[in-house]
């Protein structure tokens, strides 16, 4: 019987090994699935491992060769990614002892995560060091955008269609990972990885922020106090939103020399990566207490599951579906 987890990943290691086809009890009180899934996601060699595993890739000399990655790196994050249940590891050759690593069903269900993330770099990100490859899908032959949309009613979910927040084991404290605050490397910023979905979701802080942004934080002192962060860093973080452009600076309704920070265009087209990730999340790892986060669609009133759908033809988006071709 598989124990329950005591640490995210990226943290201390950890004796747990995670079912790949069944979700992750999590214990009363601990890390929730929120804080789980962001040090999953909230790693850049671990989206880079599994977006060229959703391409195929299985062995690790195929990982050397695709990615400007150390043996050490390369070794440590399939280590993790198989313990968190991503990978299958696979004996493929008997005589050298040579394994390969599978996707299991729950690395494959990340799919939608990697592709709303590409949706975002692809529309508003422009400087990269390396050009994002093009994506088709298969049904209509088109390249498109991922549209989120509610799988109740299939109808778009923007952030202003949808109500809600903290679910029984959703808090501040239990939604961020343990794991301490990771340094964007050299080697990875030229790998092609998404540098401004790192910025957003690859430091603690950030990711909690943002988080609190999207339940309607607008003042400093509101993210102040639900982040429990020091101020130098809540400063910081709000600096590097605003040089992104992701938040904008207005002057408060009470007063104004209080500076508001808001969304802009680009900051709320973040909002897919943010709920396929709570989606995924909350489907493989499961506290006792009930959901982190609980959120309903306005339009049809039913419990907010996500979908991604084609933005040329409204058709459904399947992992199948998604054909990778030139760089665009």
């Amino acid at each position: 019987m598989t124990r329950p987890p005591t640490d995210p990943p990226g943290g201390t290691p950890r004796q747990v090994v995670h079912p790949p086809d069944r979700p992750t009890p999590l214990p009363p009180g601990g890390t929730n699935a929120v804080g789980w899934t962001l040090g999953l996601i909230g790693d850049e060699w671990n989206l880079l491992i599994l977006r060229h595993a959703m391409l195929g890739v299985r062995r690790y000399g195929e990982w050397r060769q695709e990615l400007p990655i150390s043996h050490a790196v390369l070794t440590r994050r399939l280590h993790v990614l198989t313990e968190m249940g991503m990978f299958e590891r696979v004996e493929y050759q008997r005589k050298a002892k040579r394994f390969e690593y599978v996707l299991t069903r729950r690395g494959r269900d990340l799919w939608p995560v990697l592709v709303a993330i590409w949706g975002w770099e692809a529309e508003w990100v422009q400087a990269r060091p390396e050009r994002l490859p093009r994506m088709a899908h298969r049904t209509c032959g088109r390249a498109f955008l991922p549209v989120l949309s509610c799988a109740a009613c299939e109808k778009p979910a923007r952030a202003a269609d949808v109500t809600g927040g903290f679910g029984p084991s959703g808090t501040w404290s239990r939604s961020v990972p343990a794991a301490t605050t990771r340094r964007r490397s050299a080697s990875a910023e030229g790998a092609g990885m998404f540098p401004e979905t790192m910025a957003l979701i690859g430091n603690r802080w950030s990711a909690a922020l943002l988080g609190a942004a999207f339940q309607g934080a607008q003042r400093f002192r509101d993210f102040e106090q639900r982040l429990g962060a020091p101020p130098t860093i809540i400063s910081d973080r709000l600096r590097v939103f605003c040089e992104l452009g992701v938040f904008t600076q207005v002057p408060g309704e009470d007063r104004a020399d209080w500076q508001s920070y808001r969304f802009t265009e680009k900051g709320r087209a973040f909002y897919p990566v943010v709920m396929t990730a709570i989606d995924w999340g909350q489907r493989w790892f499961l506290a006792d207490e009930g959901p982190a986060l609980v959120y309903t669609h306005r339009d049809c009133g039913q419990d907010l599951r996500t979908r991604l759908i084609c933005d040329q033809c409204g058709g459904l988006l399947q992992g199948t579906e998604v054909l990778v071709g030139n760089s665009v």
